[in-house]
């Protein structure tokens, strides 16, 4: 592993997947669809030398509406179908927290941080991508640039239509 690494951390829902309708949650494998481009993306990030860290908010579990198994079931049926295109995640960390009641839920850094200690982040080739406020205030209070994808947010370093279009500028950056 690299003493400092380059990290491209991923917001989930919006950025991976298509998000659950407004107020709803992806709480099973069944309702997670890949955005389209987000298999290459991942591949093209990970043969350009850069871990891929998704860090991700879902409420859904403090609101029982899933459980920690459900989580990990959609997460591990997602990293298969990645590993059978070439392309993988190198880890996740979760905020299953309300709002309000923790410091890793986004846009504080506690995943951020959590991450560090397997990953050694090199913050100057590091980046955050997502496609909400919080995702980018996120990246910004940990202090590594930004991009949205999807929603313009006027606080990114740089916006994308998706995160294949985000990660061609990564790699080419």
């Amino acid at each position: 592993m690299n003493k400092n690494a380059k990290v491209v951390f991923l917001d989930r829902d919006g950025v991976i997947n298509a998000k659950a309708p407004e107020g709803d949650y992806i709480k099973s494998w069944k309702e997670f669809h890949f955005l389209p481009g987000v298999i290459d993306a991942i591949r093209l990030l990970n043969n350009n030398y850069y871990h891929v860290i998704i860090i991700t908010n879902q409420r859904g579990i403090a609101r029982h509406l899933m459980t920690m198994q459900d989580l990990h079931v959609i997460h591990s049926s997602m990293e298969e179908v990645l590993q059978r295109h070439g392309a993988h995640i190198d880890g996740i960390y979760v905020c299953p927290h309300e709002k309000g009641t923790c410091h890793c839920r986004k846009p504080d850094i506690g995943l951020f941080l959590q991450a560090e200690q397997e990953f050694p982040v090199d913050k100057s080739k590091s980046w955050m991508v997502g496609d909400s406020e919080s995702d980018i205030e996120a990246g910004r209070n940990y202090g590594i640039r930004t991009i949205a994808v999807a929603n313009p947010i006027p606080l990114a370093d740089e916006q994308f239509p998706n995160l294949l279009s985000a990660a061609y500028f990564i790699v080419n950056g």
